[in-house]
């Protein structure tokens, strides 16, 4: 989920807008997370898993 849907517990505004101190620290925190830190651990190591598996089935099919 993108900031711009979330609303703020504090003051009950969008936090894309920053109205109050917590909108802009949670804007703020959502804007430094990096291209995976939306994911779930879990997710992450179902990637990792998908990925690992798909590199043996190929070294497989080249040897």
């Amino acid at each position: 989920m993108t900031h711009d849907r979330l609303v703020c517990a504090n003051c009950a505004g969008p936090v894309s807008e920053g109205r109050c101190p917590v909108c802009r620290a949670s804007r703020e925190r959502l804007q430094q997370e990096g291209p995976f830190g939306g994911l779930s651990p879990a997710a992450l190591i179902g990637v990792l898993v998908v990925l690992i598996a798909a590199m043996a089935l190929l070294a497989h099919q080249t040897a």
